[in-house]
Protein backbone atom coordinates (compact mmCIF):
# COMPACT_ATOMS: atom_id res chain seq x y z
CA UNK A 1 0.00 0.00 0.00
CA UNK A 2 1.23 3.48 -0.81
CA UNK A 3 2.03 5.90 1.97
CA UNK A 4 1.32 9.61 2.26
CA UNK A 5 4.90 10.30 1.17
CA UNK A 6 4.19 8.87 -2.29
CA UNK A 7 3.27 11.11 -5.20
CA UNK A 8 -0.27 10.82 -6.55
CA UNK A 9 -0.16 7.99 -9.12
CA UNK A 10 -3.77 8.44 -10.25
CA UNK A 11 -5.09 10.06 -13.41
CA UNK A 12 -7.82 12.69 -13.21
CA UNK A 13 -10.42 10.19 -14.41
CA UNK A 14 -9.29 7.54 -11.91
CA UNK A 15 -9.72 10.13 -9.16
CA UNK A 16 -13.22 10.96 -10.46
CA UNK A 17 -14.22 7.29 -10.42
CA UNK A 18 -12.78 6.70 -6.94
CA UNK A 19 -14.55 9.78 -5.62
CA UNK A 20 -17.81 8.36 -6.95
CA UNK A 21 -17.01 4.93 -5.47
CA UNK A 22 -16.10 6.08 -1.96
CA UNK A 23 -19.69 5.87 -0.71
CA UNK A 24 -20.08 2.28 -1.91
CA UNK A 25 -21.81 3.12 -5.20
CA UNK A 26 -22.25 0.29 -7.69
CA UNK A 27 -20.49 0.17 -11.04
CA UNK A 28 -23.78 1.08 -12.73
CA UNK A 29 -24.28 4.06 -10.39
CA UNK A 30 -20.77 5.35 -11.01
CA UNK A 31 -21.14 4.90 -14.77
CA UNK A 32 -24.42 6.83 -14.81
CA UNK A 33 -23.09 9.57 -12.56
CA UNK A 34 -19.97 10.11 -14.70
CA UNK A 35 -21.57 9.39 -18.09
CA UNK A 36 -19.23 6.47 -18.76
CA UNK A 37 -19.83 2.87 -19.77
CA UNK A 38 -19.72 0.26 -17.03
CA UNK A 39 -16.71 -1.36 -18.74
CA UNK A 40 -14.83 1.93 -18.66
CA UNK A 41 -15.59 2.36 -14.96
CA UNK A 42 -14.32 -1.17 -14.28
CA UNK A 43 -11.11 -0.40 -16.19
CA UNK A 44 -10.50 2.83 -14.23
CA UNK A 45 -11.21 1.09 -10.92
CA UNK A 46 -8.90 -1.79 -11.81
CA UNK A 47 -6.10 0.62 -12.70
CA UNK A 48 -6.61 2.66 -9.52
CA UNK A 49 -6.72 -0.47 -7.36
CA UNK A 50 -3.45 -1.66 -8.87
CA UNK A 51 -1.77 1.71 -8.50
CA UNK A 52 -2.77 2.01 -4.84
CA UNK A 53 -1.89 -1.59 -4.01
CA UNK A 54 -5.31 -2.25 -2.55
CA UNK A 55 -7.69 -5.21 -2.92
CA UNK A 56 -10.91 -3.51 -4.07
CA UNK A 57 -12.49 -0.20 -5.05
CA UNK A 58 -13.52 0.75 -1.53
CA UNK A 59 -10.00 0.22 -0.19
CA UNK A 60 -8.60 2.13 -3.16
CA UNK A 61 -10.98 5.04 -2.57
CA UNK A 62 -10.23 5.14 1.16
CA UNK A 63 -6.49 4.94 0.47
CA UNK A 64 -6.73 7.77 -2.05
CA UNK A 65 -8.75 9.87 0.40
CA UNK A 66 -6.26 9.19 3.23
CA UNK A 67 -3.44 10.32 0.94
CA UNK A 68 -5.28 13.49 -0.08
CA UNK A 69 -5.63 12.44 -3.73
CA UNK A 70 -9.40 12.70 -3.71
Amino acid sequence: MLTTDDADPLTDRERDVLTAAVDGATIADIAARLHLSESTVRNYLSAATGKTGTRNRIEAALNARANGWI
